[in-house]
């Protein structure tokens, strides 16, 4: 082995050339930090402006041109199929849109022709088949759905309207479908079930497969055949075979790491996709109402919808009130329509917008066109995350580096034997030996490749994605969107409901102001013993009828009331005033105003006995209580509502709400024999019959969860419909109003300017009756002009449009209607806000751990690179070979990917401030820290190569082997030990929780375990020498010096980004 001199100097320009970038405002540095303080900062505004301009996506509704601008940049890589797969299937979206116009296309053109086909539908007598006559049916599946798609008014009519369809399926509006097993098998033999096509599940041998598509892999497979035939001819069996069984036993050992562990990250997304769709929905069967699975549900099931509910059939509309129906996620329409006794069409989807109703399920599964649309929807995949794309970024770069330098490395080998060959005089002679030479310089060159495209970046973001959702799905968090877990670490606000996520969310009415004065409700015998009849009457008229929840009776043959925590708190109490409940019983429910957001408060019509009609109107108290002008005194009587009055009211509203009480206003008003149920219903002149007091405590873990996102840099706003003193109150008792704080009320804050919203916002901890506009432009305003990361939660239907404006959504899984949940990216299970934090603190560990797995990998990439490039160049020979570099790309990749992209959270992760909207992701620290280790690792193995066989006195024939076993054997360690070091970027003690993180300590001892392997028991396959135990103490010695060398690079300062 020849001698050279080494330019250090330019060694060091070398490593800096693969910088990236780092933030420029680094701070001054003593002198002994100056040069590492230089080299971190050299190369980073061109390269970070180019990562900006072609690997930048936003984290949610990125453009399709960008997501497609960055894969056309993307050429270096080996392998397609695996590097791509866990990104969007844009042709597939293009796909579904097409079907969406079609939809579109098809409903126009049916309202066109609909009056043309009527004469001749009118000649034809629809036949039933014998097979569903066989089974107790009168109307087969194909003609069944086309009266719902295709919205046959004439055809319906000629089945006798709705009432006749539910006859032909066998069903009833009041007791639904019979549970029978065989009437249900056969309603599914004859209809079909409700699911979708999905892709089937892919097989490990697939992985195995796919793996095999590395297009470096194929070509090292290739050099293996012709070394084995070469080999063989030469040397002859089984001599001549090793080099060739060396490299295919590596290819495999390689190919199936790597497809164990992408066949693990499948089964934990096919977990993941099992929880998004566990959609339940209220029917009625057999006279009992229940909640089931959209999956299970069948042709003829009574479905019972609210506002924010999503169709889950085609159906027909049986019974209902002020019903909107959304239609854009089928046809792409953004119009609301209008679903009546007239226009009963329901299609699968489809989102309820307003009202509720009653429907019979007609079409399930694959014959609807939403079966249709979702089963190619289905394909096109999650958007890639913002982490993924820049680490394409960065490993293209990277491979296109290493390429250049493979190039140059294998014309320098061959330009080397070519000299020798030229200088010994045997240039016209080239032996079989000679192609073995070249074709390991080959392999060599293809390995660089092979080790500096770093596939594992963007990959390592997936798996430490996939491995932060099973977890977090344990911690009651389901995560729809792959971005929000790295984005929910970079999140600098949350703007948090109050009800059930602050809150308990279970509520008890305990006060109400009834007839003059406030009463305690201990029981109802006490309550309404000192109060008229005819006002408890008119109080449970006004209960049980102006309501949207519902008391029904259960399989168990028991009472359940459904509805809001507000509605189910009013009808219990309701409940127990029970004896007066048949007052109700005579009346008719002529009109329903369901609750909105916008106007805080419900209004219902009834027609009484007499053909008189009542309006009942409830909701917020101050705003209720202005369309009051009289009341009920302690009498009965209903008086003039005066000013003094008005006034004590409204101090005792402001008193309860104090209390940390919802207050909630219940009148009524008598409209005579005149009223059209398509007039509106009035809001003024309305009689006060009480106002309740309802209380929904705190959640325990509230207070310290608000803490610890103080501490986290992270601010907590309470948004809420609720009165503003009930807002503050609970607030304080949560922590987050404090005495340099703001409360506002939404009627303020949607009137000021921007200058003043300017000045505002930031001061802004509570905002109190606000509207989903004024959420949404608070969310907006923080994005956009304070530039924060914001995560925002809610639970309607109206907070969609905040929920898709923010960073984050955060939906409520029980109090969340589905359209929230459809556009959130993670869905609270338990409606916590203590889960929120968990989610916050597991989406800093996920960013926190793809940035140790870069440090890592970048650490081996610059140092395998750069070992045999300068070793090729200036020696004429490799020092690792292609087996051996196989083998540390698997240690840097796969298994560096298992070991530190999976480490757990910790609580210190929420000591520390926010990354933010601006923060880079390959930081100063990281940095400092390749830079430092990279020259700790070149140094040491270049002296292993110039002075090594003099150093462990090396003078036998195998002294080469032996020394390049040496060489490997370090390097392998000295990454072994780096990968410990690399668990923490800036602490020095990186032993702490270790022996919990078992993944961690498992890829640890089998890395180890494979070493002693490869070196003691397959150096004829692997190119190694057994080593003596003087020797294998000095590798391993070396490798643990990267620890101290690691420590002291980490008090090196360059500013924390």
């Amino acid at each position: 082995m020849r001698h050279h001199p080494v330019n250090r100097e330019e060694d060091v320009v070398v490593v800096v050339s693969l910088s990236l970038s780092c933030d420029p405002r680094t701070p001054s540095r003593k002198s002994e930090s100056s040069a590492i303080g230089q080299i971190t900062s050299s190369r980073e505004v061109g390269m970070e402006s180019y990562l900006s301009d072609n690997f930048e996506v936003k984290p949610k509704n990125s453009s399709e041109e960008a997501l497609e601008r960055w894969r056309k940049l993307c050429w270096v890589v080996k392998n397609k199929k695996r590097r791509f797969r866990f990104t969007a299937n844009l042709s597939k979206r293009f796909e579904a849109r097409a079907i969406q116009r079609s939809n579109l296309e098809s409903l126009r053109t049916l309202m066109l022709v609909s009056h043309a086909a009527i004469q001749f539908l009118n000649g034809i007598t629809y036949s039933v088949p014998e097979e569903v006559k066989a089974a107790g049916f009168q109307i087969g599946p194909d003609e069944l759905g086309s009266i719902v798609e295709g919205r046959g008014s004439e055809k319906l009519k000629a089945h006798d309207g709705v009432e006749g369809i539910m006859k032909k399926i066998s069903t009833s509006m009041t007791t639904g479908i019979s549970t029978s097993e065989d009437l249900l098998n056969n309603r599914k033999n004859i209809y079909g079930i409700n699911q979708f096509t999905e892709s089937p599940s892919k097989g490990f041998l697939v992985y195995v497969w796919e793996a095999l598509q590395d297009t470096t892999l194929m070509i090292l497979g290739f050099c293996a055949f012709v070394s084995l035939i070469v080999g063989i001819t030469m040397e002859g069996w089984p001599k001549g075979a090793h080099d060739g069984l060396g490299i295919v036993a590596s290819i495999m050992l390689v190919v199936f790491v790597t497809a164990t562990s992408d066949y693990r990250q499948s089964l934990q997304f096919k977990d993941l996709d099992k929880e998004k769709k566990k959609i339940t929905m209220q029917v009625t069967r057999n006279d009992c109402r229940q909640k089931i699975s959209i999956y299970e549900l069948l042709v003829g099931d009574i479905v019972h919808l609210a506002v924010g509910d999503q169709v889950p059939a085609d159906g027909l509309f049986v019974s209902g009130f002020s019903l909107l129906i959304n239609e854009s996620s089928l046809t792409g329409e953004s119009e609301p329509r209008t679903v009546t006794a007239e226009n009963p069409f329901l299609l699968s989807g489809t989102k309820v917008q307003n009202g509720s109703c009653k429907m019979v399920v007609t079409t399930v599964g694959m014959r609807t066109q939403w079966g249709k649309l979702m089963a190619t929807l289905s394909e096109g995949g999650d958007d890639e995350t913002p982490l993924q794309v820049k680490l394409n970024g960065v490993a293209t770069i990277i491979g296109k580096i290493g390429l250049f330098f493979a190039v140059i490395t294998f014309a320098v080998l061959v330009q080397g034997l070519c000299t020798r060959k030229i200088q010994e005089g045997s240039h016209w002679m080239w032996s079989g030996d000679d192609a073995l030479e070249m074709l390991e310089y080959f392999a060599i060159a293809v390995t660089i490749v092979v080790v500096a495209v770093p596939e594992g970046l963007p990959l390592a973001v997936t798996l430490s994605l996939a491995f932060a959702m099973k977890k977090m799905m344990n911690d009651r968090a389901l995560v729809r969107h792959l971005a929000a877990c790295e984005t929910m670490g970079s999140a600098t606000n949350i703007c948090s409901d109050k009800t059930g996520t602050l809150t308990t969310n279970h509520m008890t009415l305990v006060k109400a102001w009834i007839c003059g004065e406030i009463r305690e409700v201990e029981s109802a015998t006490t309550f309404y013993s000192m109060i008229p009849d005819s006002v408890i009457g008119i109080f449970v008229e006004s209960i049980f009828n102006n309501t949207g929840g519902e008391v029904v009776k259960t399989e168990k043959n028991t009472i359940e009331i459904l509805g809001t925590p507000t509605e189910t708190a009013l009808l219990e109490f309701g409940l127990l005033l029970k004896e007066k409940k048949a007052e109700m019983e005579s009346s008719k429910l002529v009109k329903v105003e369901p609750f909105n957001s916008e106007k805080k408060r419900m209004a219902v019509v009834l027609e009484l006995e007499g053909g008189c009609f009542r309006a009942h109107c409830k909701g917020a108290s101050e705003i209720v209580l202005g369309a009051c002008d009289k009341v009920l005194n302690e009498t009965g009587e209903v008086v003039p509502l005066d000013e003094k009055l008005n006034n004590h009211l409204k101090g005792m509203i402001e008193l309860l709400a104090n209390e940390a009480l919802r207050t909630l206003c219940l009148c009524y008003k008598e409209l005579g024999n005149e009223f059209n149920s398509k007039d509106p219903i009035p809001f003024e002149g309305y009689t006060l019959i009480g106002i309740v007091g309802i209380k929904d405590p705190v959640r325990p873990g509230v207070k310290e969860s608000v803490a610890i996102c103080r501490s986290a840099g992270i601010t907590v706003r309470m948004v809420t419909g609720d009165n503003i003193n009930t807002a503050k109150a609970i607030a304080r008792e949560c922590g987050i109003l404090t005495d340099d704080g703001i409360a506002i009320e939404g009627p303020v804050f949607r009137e000021m300017s921007e200058e003043e919203l300017f000045k505002i916002i930031p001061k802004i901890q509570v905002m109190a009756r606000s509207s989903p506009m004024d959420k949404h432009t608070l969310v907006k305003q923080l994005r956009t002009t304070f530039e924060e990361v914001v995560a925002v939660t809610g639970d309607g239907t109206n907070d969609a449009p905040a929920l898709h404006e923010a960073d984050i959504g955060l939906a409520m899984g029980i109090a969340g209607t589905e359209v929230a949940k459809e556009s959130a990216d993670v869905i609270i299970l338990d409606d916590n806000f203590s889960t929120i934090v968990t989610v916050a603190k597991w989406g800093r560990s996920v960013y926190v751990n793809i940035q140790k797995f870069v440090q890592f990998q970048l650490t081996v990439n610059v140092v395998a690179l750069i070992v045999n490039f300068t070793s090729a160049c200036l020696t004429g020979n490799a020092p690792l070979t292609a087996v051996q570099l196989l083998w540390v790309n698997m240690i840097m990749d796969t298994l560096g990917a298992l070991a530190l992209a999976t480490e757990p959270p910790t609580d210190e992760l929420m000591e520390r401030l926010p990354v933010g909207r601006k923060g880079k992701f390959i930081t100063n620290v990281m940095w400092r820290n390749i830079t430092g280790q990279s020259l700790y690792q070149f140094v040491v193995i270049w002296f292993l190569q110039t002075q090594g066989k003099s150093f462990f006195h090396l003078d036998t024939l195998d002294s080469d082997l032996v020394l390049n076993t040496l060489i490997f054997n370090s390097f392998v360690f000295c990454q072994v030990f780096n990968e410990i070091s690399s668990r923490e970027m800036e602490k020095i003690d990186v032993f702490k929780g270790i022996l919990k993180n078992y993944v961690f300590m498992y890829v640890l001892i089998c890395t180890v375990i494979f070493q002693i392997i490869i070196i003691e028991f397959l150096g004829t396959f692997a190119n190694t020498s057994p080593l003596t135990l003087s020797q294998w103490f000095a590798s391993v010695t070396i490798g643990f010096l990267g620890m101290p060398i690691a420590a002291a690079v980490k008090m090196i300062p360059v500013g924390s980004r």
